[in-house]
This record gives structure tokens, C-alpha cells and sequence, in this order.
């Protein structure tokens, strides 16, 4: 625990820093712990700790963390989500962070239905362009974002991209930046569905810059909790 919370202090001065850089508010930045790699007592010690968010990004092996803390905090699904596992996300999750196709939101539309809850949902960019990455190529992004819009229950909070990892993590600003510009394009239209408050960018290696480029949710994994399970 002591060593968790010095984790998570180093973190806040980072975002701090961050923040005073670039003329930020540090409070529009949020943290979700990314615990795929560790067990549920370091999640309960997360959750202790004052964290809420928790991302996870394995079905099968979040819910059996989401059963053993009984749903305590906010999940957050950040992995590639497959239609036939998504009624077992809408109950258990608030946020998805990787919508990346329509039959998928058709999908996450019609389970959220049934519970009656809307589902908290980003778009997921592949910025970069990387083949082994998921996400919708920047051009298609804005006429995706226009058809989700239409579907009652799900909330679309923002746009989400992963980028290469890098040693050098200026290397990658530019991939954050456009992700902005993307969103800000899209905020042009000025339909109250599509404001996208949200930029769902950086991780553990490159999350200063994502900061200073305008990301108000990081997914922080190893510089948080660490890998082993």
C-alpha cells in the first residue's frame, strides 16, 4: 500500500507539472488504473487509496474482479470488445473506451437498452495508422460519431487512441495533438450529442505529453500498479 501511494503522489506532481505547462486546470485530468495485470486485492487497495476508476480490458477476467469488490468504482472497458461479450460489459462497466465499429454500437445500444442505462462511450481513433492497432482511420471518424449519435442509449463522452510506444515520448505529441484537432473539428457542427468533452489519451510511458496535448483521461498502468500478477 505504501508503495502504491507513493506511486500515485509521484503521478499527481507529474500531472501537476503537466498541467502548469500547458495552462491547465489539473482537475480536468482523470486517472483510470489499468489492474489487467494485477488481482483484486491491489484493485481493493486502489479503490482505499481514493482512485475510482478502474479499467480492465479482458472480459473473462474482469468480472470476476468486479464480483469480488461487488462493483465498487467506476469500470472502465479499454480493451478491443467483441459483440458477443458486450451484455456482460453494459451491466458491470460505465465507461467503453474502444467503440470502433457500428455493428459493435449497435450492439451496445440494444444490450443497454434491456437494463435501461445509457453507456458512457469513446470512439477509438487509430490515429497513427499502426495495422496492429484498432480504431477507426481519422477520415471516417466524424460521420461515425454523426450515425452513434442517433442511438438512444448510448452517450458518446469523447475520442480514445493508443500511441506507438516510443522511448521518446515527443515522438508521439503529434499523434495526441491530432486527436484533439479531431475532436475540435467534430465540435464544429455544434450538435449538443456530439460536444465530446472527453480525450481518453496517454499511458503509463507517454502520459505528460498526452496531458500538455489536452487528455482529460489517462490509463495508467505499470507507473501506477505495476505488472505482476
Amino acid at each position: 500500500m505504501d508503495e502504491l501511494r507513493r506511486r500515485w503522489n509521484g503521478i499527481k506532481e507529474e500531472i501537476e507539472a503537466a498541467c502548469r505547462r500547458s495552462g491547465r486546470d489539473p482537475r480536468e485530468v482523470r486517472v483510470v488504473a489499468v489492474t489487467k495485470y494485477v488481482d483484486s486485492e491491489t484493485i481493493r487497495q486502489v479503490l482505499d487509496m481514493g482512485l475510482r476508476d478502474i479499467g480492465e480490458s479482458r472480459v473473462q477476467e474482469a468480472v470476476p474482479k468486479w464480483k469480488a469488490l461487488e462493483g465498487r468504482g467506476d469500470w472502465h472497458f479499454i480493451g478491443h470488445l467483441q459483440r458477443n461479450k458486450v451484455k456482460d460489459v453494459v451491466t458491470r462497466f460505465t465507461y467503453i473506451h474502444s467503440l470502433d465499429r457500428y455493428s459493435l454500437a449497435e450492439e451496445i445500444n440494444r444490450r443497454a437498452r434491456q437494463v435501461d442505462r445509457k453507456m458512457r462511450c469513446f470512439i477509438q481513433v487509430n490515429v497513427s495508422g499502426e495495422e496492429s492497432k484498432f480504431g477507426l482511420p481519422p477520415s471516417e471518424v466524424a460521420e461515425f460519431a454523426r450515425e452513434v449519435a442517433q442511438l438512444p442509449y448510448i452517450q458518446l463522452e469523447g475520442l480514445m487512441t493508443m500511441a506507438p510506444r516510443s522511448d521518446n515520448s515527443e515522438e508521439v505529441r503529434p499523434i495526441f495533438r491530432r486527436l484533439r484537432e479531431i475532436r475540435d473539428e467534430i465540435r464544429l457542427s455544434g450538435d449538443p450529442r456530439l460536444r465530446l468533452p472527453h480525450l481518453s489519451m496517454g499511458m503509463s510511458q507517454d502520459y505528460t505529453v498526452a496531458v500538455e496535448e489536452g487528455a482529460t483521461w489517462l490509463r495508467l498502468g505499470s507507473v501506477l500498479v505495476g505488472e505482476s500478477r
